[in-house]
This record gives structure tokens, C-alpha cells and sequence, in this order.
């Protein structure tokens, strides 16, 4: 029986765009929470040192194939294959992907009248016929359309391509199966679509575990794939879980303490620094580290030291954090030059760590040292590293109240990201933040505008994240400030029913969005939906939260003359305070960004 085949690591420096022919199976490098997968659909079944130049789109798929429509040579079954080979021919020769394209969509036509022509499969039966060749032609399609940036046309055959091959019918269609849903998954990753993506991810893992069982080292790759995915998503605990059971069949499959071991204990703290659980984290961490050492990997040494220091950071070591991260810049500087991002990504860590040392003189000077090898990067670099960067760079002059050179830099990121695929919902990350800015600054206009933007980018998305019920709430709060109240109701409504879906009602966040509303209502002149609000804010607070928090005595002086305007008292009794107070539960503290306005007690 043939086996599936496993999912190989390309290397780092493999162009971003480029054509992949099924033939065998690779993987683009996807590391978690800093870069999107690459734009090739990996899970296909590329042929090996195969790719085209990126061409400009040029053909249109509609108008291609409706030349071939009423083509009577399609039904030829020798057509397909040919066609199929004249596309791979293109690739390789370098005519470019347009071409390419017209020759697979022909290719796919072929095959799918082959197919409409082909005698039933017996049932049991194992042959592929026709039935795979169409499916392999429609893998090819959809990575040239991903060559192009087309990447919402390449959707449309890779759903076709899913439903083609039958798993039951032997380890071929299995693959094919597997193939397609893996590279529908990249696809919608790119276009932002991260849940529908998962879900592609979670039907490929389960045909693949169904085909070579719970233990195969391939079904480890493809959980760890999955796994970060999930920490892509901020989904932390599914994430864990998969995690796990990739470090579990590693073990039982490779040497002990081998780079497969190490490369999941590096993806497990992430995880674990993620959900606050830094020693073991730093655990992971230090594991991996010695596999490094061991096989005399230096840079890769240097890159966890890195990690190290985070986590030193996040633990308030600061001393051991300072000591990690300059192991690892002599090690950068000596190993790949002074001006090379990883320099600059380790002056914007002890940049931050200066800062919140209160050595801001420090800090500054490692912003700028950065900023150098941003403003001037060498070749090779990714827009993805100087973005990142200067997003981080750009949160440390804001929080030493320089917001216009906050802005500029967040400007410089959204402008690099812009053109390229996949990074939507990046950018709506960024004009969020530079939507709370401009309101802190008073330019409600430029505040509610970034806010939009940002709105319109995550609703494309499909998303409905926690953030983005945030995002809702602070762009209520800016339509508030430009008295489109209205508009702001309709926000805050709609970030509600998000928070408390995502956070659940006690949330300080959706208490937030509950206070913000009631204020509206009460704006509105909806005086009983206000007090309705109000007095289920007060009840949550006072029986589950305690009312130490600073926002009760608002809150509660709010609702009094709600009702006194109302011409009625409050339908609760309070508990005395020594019942209301949570021992365990420390006081919230008040952002530095919140803001009141008139006197109604919007919350930021």
C-alpha cells in the first residue's frame, strides 16, 4: 500500500510566490504570531525545484475557458495529461504562470468530461482513473491562481477538488483527499478566512489519521501544523492540546532529545507564554536550547535565548532577560552582520525592557539603532520583519506619550503591508491601534475612520473574536465624540452580543461595552433600557466581581439618578460590602486612555 507522503519544511528563503505542480508534498515555513503562511498552496503535491517568476495577471479564467467549452478534442482522455504537462512545461521554461493557467484550465476540462464519460467505480475499488487526474488538475489550478495573487479564484476548484477523490477507496484518493484540504486551508488563510481555514486543516488531519493511524510521524507534522494554526488564531488551549500530541509521537519515533523534539518544545512555549504559564515556558525553552547546542546549531541557540529573555521579561528578571538577549546579539552580529533584522529585532526587546525599567534614555537609544537597520535593510529582508518591527518600535513611543511618531511608524507598517496577500487582518490590527491613538490625540473624525477601516477589513474576515468586539466598542466611542449616537448604540449593540459570546457578561471588557450602552440609551433618551443596563451591571459586580472596582461608585452614582429621573428607586438591595468583596480578585485599574463624556461614562 503506498504511503501518504510526510510534509517537509521548505527552506526560509523560498520565494514568496510561486507556482507548485502536485507531484510530492512540501510545506511553506509558518512560524506563529510574527509571519502568514506562504502564498503557495504547500499541501498539493508540488514536483520538486519546480517554480515560475511572478507574472502580472492577464488571463481571464472566465473568458479561457470559455474558448474550450464546446472544443470537441476535450473529450480525448489523452488531452488532459498532455495539457497538464504543457502547464508544467511553462512553469519550468519560464513563460510565466499565464500561460500556464490556460493551459491547466483546459487540462481540467479535459478531465472533467474524461470523467463524465468513465464507466461508475466498482464499489471497493481501488483505481483512481480519471477521477484523481481531474483532482491533481485542479490542485495545479489553484496553485497557479495563488502564483498570480488570485487567490479568491483558486477557492472555487480546491472546494471542487476536496469532493472529487473518495478516501474509502484506497490510500490514492486518501492522499488526494488530504492534499486538497490542506492547500484549501492555506488558501483561505490568505485571503484571512482563519476559522473556515482551521476547519480545512481539521478534515485533512482526520482522513490522514483514518489512513496511516494515530501514530504516524507525518500525523505529528500535520498536528503541529495545525497546532499553529491555532496559536495563529489565538485558539491557545486546542493549540496546547495538539501540541502535545505531536511531542508524544516524536518521541516514540525519533531519538531522544531530537530537532522534531525541539522544534515542538519551541512551538509549546510559545503556548505557554501565551497563556501566562511562564516557567514552564522557560521549561521548553531551555530543553530546546541543549538539543541546539548539542548539534552545534548557533544561530538557532541564539534565536531561543531570545525567547529566554521574553520570558525573563514577562517573569520581571531583568537582569537574566538583559544577559539573554546580548548572548544572543553577539551572536547575530557575528553571524549574519550588524545591520541584519535579527539585530535590530533584539535592540527592540532591550529597547522595551529599558523602558520598563524606567531607563528611558536607553530605551530610546535602541529604538533608534533599530529604526537604522529598518530604514536601511539589507537584502532579503521582509516587508513582514520591518512591519513587525516598526509596529513594536511604534508601541514604545506611545507609551512615552510621543504619539505622532507612534503614528508615522504604524503609518510606515500599514504601507508595506498593504500590497500583500494575507495580511488583512494585520493591518486592520494596526489601524485599530492607530484609531485609539487619534482619539486620544481628539481627531474622533481620523479615530472613527481608522476604526471603520479596521471593522470593514475583520467583517470581510469572517471575524468575530473578542478583538474585534473591542474594535466595535471603540469605534462607538468615537461616533460618541462626533454626536452620531445612533451609530454608536448600533456598535456598542453589536459589540455586546460578541463579548458575551466570547468573554461571557462578567468580562471587564463587556462590562465595559454595558456601561458604554447604558450611556447611550441614556443619551438616546431610552431612560428604562439604560437603567435595565445599569442595574444588571451593578448585580454582576456586587454578587460575582466584588465592588472594589474602582467604576462601581460611577456606576452606581449613574444609575441613582437614572431612576430619581425616573421618579423610582433601585429594585436591589446591596449586600454589605464585607460580603461583596472577592478576597481573591485584585482591583481593576483604570486604563490611561479611558475617557468620560458628558458626564454619561463612556468607558474606553
Amino acid at each position: 500500500m503506498p504511503a501518504m507522503p510526510g510534509l517537509v519544511k521548505t527552506p526560509t528563503n523560498t520565494p514568496p510566490l510561486r507556482v507548485s505542480v502536485p507531484d510530492t508534498q512540501q510545506q511553506p515555513p509558518r512560524t506563529p504570531m510574527k509571519k502568514t503562511p506562504s502564498s503557495t498552496p504547500s499541501r498539493s503535491k508540488p514536483s520538486p525545484g519546480r517554480s515560475a517568476k511572478k507574472d502580472s495577471p492577464g488571463v481571464s479564467s472566465a473568458s479561457a475557458a470559455a474558448l474550450d467549452v464546446d472544443d470537441p478534442s476535450l473529450d480525448n482522455p489523452d488531452l488532459g495529461p498532455f495539457l497538464l504537462k504543457l502547464a508544467r512545461d511553462a512553469i519550468a521554461s519560464g513563460e510565466g504562470p499565464n500561460k500556464a493557467l490556460d493551459y491547466a484550465i483546459r487540462a481540467t476540462k479535459s478531465f472533467e468530461r474524461c470523467c463524465a464519460a468513465a464507466a461508475p467505480p466498482v464499489p471497493g475499488g481501488s483505481d483512481g482513473g480519471p477521477v484523481l487526474d481531474l483532482a491533481m488538475s485542479l490542485h495545479v489550478l489553484a496553485a497557479i491562481y495563488c502564483s498570480l495573487g488570485r487567490f479568491d479564484e483558486a477557492v472555487p476548484p480546491l472546494e471542487r477538488a476536496v469532493k472529487v477523490p473518495d478516501p474509502a477507496r484506497g490510500p490514492d484518493h486518501s492522499l488526494a483527499a488530504f492534499s486538497g484540504h490542506m492547500q484549501l486551508g492555506d488558501t483561505l488563510s490568505m485571503l484571512g478566512e482563519i476559522d473556515r481555514s482551521i476547519a480545512c486543516y481539521e478534515e485533512g488531519l482526520k482522513i490522514q489519521i483514518q489512513t496511516l493511524g494515530e501514530t504516524d510521524p507525518r500525523v505529528g507534522e500535520t498536528c503541529r501544523y495545525l497546532a499553529e494554526a491555532y496559536v495563529q488564531a489565538m485558539q491557545f488551549n486546542k493549540a496546547e492540546e495538539l501540541c502535545k500530541k505531536t511531542l508524544e509521537i516524536h518521541r516514540a519515533h525519533s531519538e531522544p532529545a531530537s530537532l522534531e523534539e525541539a522544534a515542538d518544545r519551541r512551538l509549546m512555549a510559545i503556548i505557554c507564554e501565551a497563556k501566562g504559564d511562564y516557567e514552564n515556558a522557560l521549561e521548553h525553552l531551555v530543553l530546546a536550547s541543549m538539543v541546539m547546542i548539542a548539534t552545534g546549531q548557533e544561530s538557532e541557540v541564539a534565536s531561543i535565548d531570545v525567547s529566554i529573555g521574553n520570558v525573563y521579561m514577562s517573569l520581571c528578571r531583568f537582569d537574566e532577560a538583559v544577559f539573554s538577549y546580548q548572548k544572543a546579539l553577539t551572536v547575530f552580529k557575528s553571524s549574519k552582520g550588524e545591520t541584519h533584522p535579527t539585530v535590530a529585532s533584539v535592540f527592540v526587546r532591550l529597547a522595551e525592557l529599558y523602558h520598563r525599567t524606567g531607563k528611558l534614555r536607553e530605551s530610546k537609544s535602541y529604538c533608534e539603532n533599530a529604526l537604522r537597520i529598518y530604514n536601511k535593510p539589507v537584502p532579503g529582508t521582509t516587508v513582514e520583519e520591518i512591519a513587525g518591527g516598526l509596529t513594536e518600535i511604534s508601541a514604545i513611543y506611545e507609551s512615552v506619550d510621543e504619539p505622532e511618531e507612534a503614528l508615522k511608524l504604524l503609518q510606515k507598517s500599514m504601507k508595506l503591508l498593504e500590497d500583500k496577500p494575507g495580511q488583512q487582518s494585520a493591518i486592520a490590527g494596526l489601524e485599530a491601534r492607530m484609531g485609539v491613538m487619534y482619539y486620544t490625540l481628539g481627531r474622533y473624525e481620523e479615530a472613527r475612520n481608522a476604526f471603520e477601516s479596521a471593522v470593514t477589513k475583520l467583517r470581510a474576515a469572517g471575524e468575530k473574536s473578542a478583538f474585534f468586539g473591542v474594535v466595535l466598542n471603540q469605534m462607538g466611542l468615537a461616533c460618541v465624540q462626533l454626536f452620531k449616537i445612533d451609530e454608536a448604540g448600533e456598535l456598542f449593540e453589536e459589540a455586546r452580543g460578541i463579548l458575551e459570546q466570547e468573554r461571557g457578561p462578567c468580562d471587564q471588557d463587556t462590562l465595559g461595552v454595558y456601561s458604554n450602552l447604558a450611556a447611550t440609551y441614556d443619551a438616546m433618551g431610552r431612560i428604562e433600557d439604560a437603567i435595565e443596563i445599569l442595574e444588571q451591571v451593578l448585580k454582576m459586580r456586587e454578587e460575582k466581581l466584588g465592588t472594589a472596582n474602582p467604576d462601581f461608585e460611577d456606576e452606581k452614582k449613574r444609575l441613582a439618578e437614572l431612576l430619581k429621573e425616573a421618579g423610582r428607586s433601585r429594585n436591589y438591595k446591596a449586600k454589605s460590602l464585607q460580603n461583596l468583596i472577592d478576597p481573591n480578585a485584585r482591583p481593576a485599574k483604570k486604563e490611561a486612555s479611558a475617557k468620560k463624556w458628558s458626564g454619561l461614562g463612556f468607558k474606553f
